[in-house]
């Protein structure tokens, strides 16, 4: 499914103010560094991908600025795709990093769950807060021959398109879609679409108001 995107800026916005904000982000920390980063993943892929794997690890629990570098430079060499200025947090568990694809200025918070198994992609500038988890698989329950553990599993890919805000502790299930300028308040449980402009929250997640 493409992303509908939605209403970017609204007419008050500064452009002014926000090249302001850029110029102390991360943003432009980033830039400055990009030819040196990028040189040590073409490096770094000289490695198997089991010691890469081990490597993550390793850096996995810190949140000094040297290990959350490594995050992003070992991530990049493992992922399908990863762009510019990427935050990955302490504790952040990924299950298949070959099938994850991350846009720009993207920040994944401490303690997040992410099974790309089904394929995750992650669109531009957004934020997934602490303890969510992003699940792109089901486990099925026909066979009754079988305990549902053991039942096959579905694999569908996820979609987070731009400019989405994840709230802390949500549960993105298999198949959903979310479109642009939309926000999941902390918690909810999202097995349904989103659509673009839109908040949504609740156990399953519902709308809540446009914006």
């Amino acid at each position: 499914m493409e992303c509908k995107e939605g209403n970017i800026y609204s007419e008050d916005y500064n452009q002014e103010k926000d090249n302001n904000l850029k110029k102390s982000s991360g943003k432009e920390k980033f830039k400055k560094n990009k030819k040196i980063i990028n040189f040590i993943v073409r490096c770094i892929r000289v490695f198997p991908r089991s010691v890469r794997i081990c490597l993550w690890h390793t850096f996995q629990k810190s949140n000094r600025k040297y290990a959350i570098a490594c995050r992003y430079i070992i991530l990049k060499s493992l992922a399908k795709k990863v762009s510019d200025n990427v935050f990955i947090g302490s504790n952040v568990e990924i299950i298949s990093f070959e099938n994850i694809i991350i846009g720009e200025n993207v920040s994944i918070h401490k303690d997040c769950y992410i099974d790309a198994t089904g394929k995750i992609e992650i669109g531009d500038n957004v934020s997934i807060a602490h303890q969510t988890s992003l699940i792109s698989f089901n486990h099925t329950w026909q066979d009754k021959n079988k305990p549902i553990k053991y039942n096959e599993s579905v694999f569908e890919k996820i979609k987070i398109c731009n400019d989405v805000w994840i709230g802390a502790g949500v549960r993105i299930l298999a198949g959903v879609n979310i479109e642009s300028r939309s926000i999941v308040a902390a918690g909810a449980v999202v097995n349904k679409n989103v659509e673009a402009n839109t908040i949504v929250g609740g156990i399953p997640a519902k709308l809540i108001k446009k914006i």
